[in-house]
């Protein structure tokens, strides 16, 4: 019986450049490299000597963006997450997405752009025992009106409704222009990458040790669009317009629950705290289910 280890870490935050009707992907590059630092280490059956991180250049392009994923998913390993940060747009007809890329206009963001069947194909013939799609993302008054006609096989909205892989995260609403100032852009303040890393940094109190992705998500949730970090108080309204990602039951992805281990130490000496440290940084990091 093969044995694999390891989790594959692919994060693409995608500027689609100056244009302005692609102004939802200003902050993706920085919403990237904060899950670039974070979640690594964070896997517990892992930590981050067996996450393998591939950073994608945001003004790279598609193939490159492509590329990139496909290496990961040849990689033999327990889990393959792949993160998509930016704005979204559909084809003409309404029924296929893609990332918008650096250097896009109006007239060629679809094809310039990384489509979400080539990362979702590549994700499923992977050579990984599970995978996740990470989403922080936007979408403009065409794109999400065909997100909006919902599922069927004619329908952009499918590929969210039925997806081929897990999807977590967050898809929003964006308008070019003097009104999207306000939007919620992915990788800024209230977007699913803010969020989510806020949470794993903090954990959650009363949690077991080890909790995954649908324990997480209402903590999660409870900060999109402008919660309060510090209480989790959820924001009051929300931004209207957006989609949440809510991940599956089942699976054996499971993060670090760092409220779990500050309350374990709360009780010990300076001393015994210092041994607990020093044992959990050498211990094993074999899987439960192992």
């Amino acid at each position: 019986m093969r044995v694999v280890n390891g989790v594959d870490l692919v994060v693409i935050g995608a500027d689609g450049g100056p244009d302005r009707g692609f102004g939802g992907s200003a902050q993706a590059a920085a919403g990237a490299r904060l899950l670039a630092d974070v979640l690594p280490g964070m896997c517990f059956d892992a930590g981050s000597a067996g996450c393998r991180v591939a950073v994608v250049d945001p003004g790279a392009d598609a193939n490159t963006m492509l590329t990139a994923v496909r290496e990961a998913a040849a990689r033999p390993g327990r889990w393959l997450l792949v993160c998509l940060v930016g704005q979204l747009v559909a084809d003409p007809r309404g029924r296929r997405l893609a990332l918008v890329t650096g250097g896009s206009t109006a007239d060629n963001a679809y094809r310039r752009g990384l489509a979400w069947d080539w990362v979702v194909s590549a994700m499923v013939h992977g050579d990984q025992e599970e995978a996740l799609l990470l989403v922080d993302a936007v979408a403009d008054r065409d794109t999400w009106a065909a997100l909006e006609r919902g599922g069927g096989e004619d329908g952009a909205g499918e590929l969210l409704s039925y997806p081929r892989v897990p999807l977590w995260g967050r898809v929003g609403r964006y308008t070019a222009g003097r009104r999207g100032r306000d939007a919620v852009l992915p990788g800024g303040g209230g977007s699913f990458s803010r969020a989510l890393t806020t949470v794993l940094r903090q954990g959650l109190p009363g949690a077991p040790a080890a909790v995954s992705p649908l324990d997480l998500q209402p903590a999660v949730a409870a900060l999109l669009d402008g919660g309060d970090p510090e209480t989790g108080a959820a924001p009051v309204g929300g931004a209207p317009g957006a989609r949440l990602l809510v991940p599956p039951q089942g699976g054996r992805l499971l993060m670090r629950n760092r409220a779990a281990v500050r309350g374990a130490l709360a009780g010990l000496s300076l001393s015994e705290e210092l041994l607990a440290v020093l044992w959990r940084e050498s211990a094993p990091t074999d899987p439960p289910s192992a």
